[in-house]
């Protein structure tokens, strides 16, 4: 999923310090499970908001909705009716959901109330970690379901840097070498053949050419 992290309140104040009438827009997915801008989070931050403009002597008027996405149009469209009346959204979304908010509501302030960090997993509540960096051309097939583009911090295809040591990455003693781990888990599926194999290098301009990337499935078109 995509992790994310809180913005600094005062960070965002200093966005919407201007507005007499906010929006704070949450999401029901990914943001909502690592805890940084679902229904909780955005109750959070409204009362920290109006808190903040009441010790300023102002009155600003903050409202609160969470969309079960914000990057489908179906969904946006909830907001289609009331968008306008508002100074300023906060989207809690990641950085998607955020500029799919700006792009459908193009005459309206957006600003995003998250840091989007990473594709990652809950190794516990309140601990993630990246998994994946969405690079285009998967190699988990050949490297025992570990991703070295993510996990390795030189992005090595073929077996561990000099620097790694009794199966720790140079970088940081704490860190797991992925390519260790690579090793240990093709040991573990008597597949160790496949270290043997040469991955290409990856061809970065090939696969983040041409700007945005798309994926398009013709047999789901309408």
């Amino acid at each position: 999923m995509i992790i994310a992290e809180k913005k600094p309140i005062e960070e965002i104040i200093g966005y919407v310090d201007d507005c007499g009438k906010l929006l704070i827009l949450g999401c029901n997915e990914c943001v909502t499970v690592c805890e940084a801008g679902g229904k909780k989070e955005v109750g959070i931050l409204a009362s920290a908001l109006r808190m903040y403009f009441l010790n300023q002597g102002r009155e600003v008027k903050i409202d609160e909705i969470t969309l079960e996405r914000q990057c489908d149009h179906e969904y946006l469209e909830e907001i289609r009716d009331v968008a306008d009346q508002y100074d300023a959204i906060v989207s809690l979304a990641c950085g998607v959901g955020v500029q799919f908010v700006a792009e459908k509501y193009h005459s309206q302030r957006v600003y995003p109330g998250v840091n989007t960090c990473f594709l990652g997993a809950t190794e516990e509540r309140g601990r993630w970690s990246e998994r994946c960096q969405a690079c285009g051309t998967c190699i988990l097939a050949y490297t025992g379901g570990i991703c070295p583009i993510a996990r390795c911090a030189k992005r090595l295809l073929n077996g561990p840097c000099g620097g790694s040591s009794n199966g720790k990455c140079e970088v940081n003693p704490e860190l797991d070498c992925a390519w260790q781990l690579i090793i240990d888990r093709l040991k573990a599926l008597g597949r160790l053949e496949d270290y043997e194999k040469l991955l290409e290098i990856k061809d970065w301009s090939t696969d983040r050419a041409g700007g945005p990337r798309k994926v398009v499935r013709e047999d789901l078109q309408i």
